[in-house]
């Protein structure tokens, strides 16, 4: 018996608790900054280099074959007379 209340008495202030967290946070992040009232701005310029693909895609042509077809091709399924299993 005293282990269950024990548990409960546990569980419920680290409930207060995670209750009075959150409310303090709430409260400390809700502070307004004035902004500066000098602001300089800087700008930085940099060249990467381009990118360039590692492989390039075969073109498509609408009368020719797929590229993007399989090689393999599966088997036709067997086929039996009704009733035979």
């Amino acid at each position: 018996m005293k282990t269950g209340r024990s548990t409960r008495r546990v569980a419920a202030s680290l409930g207060i608790a995670a209750i009075i967290s959150m409310g303090a946070l709430t409260a400390c992040g809700s502070e307004k900054n004035e902004a500066p009232s000098e602001t300089s701005t800087t700008t930085t310029t940099s060249t990467s280099p381009s990118a360039s693909p590692t492989e390039k895609a075969p073109r498509l042509d609408p009368n020719g074959p797929n590229p993007f077809s399989p090689d393999v091709k599966a088997p036709p399924a067997p086929t039996a007379p009704p009733g035979d299993n």
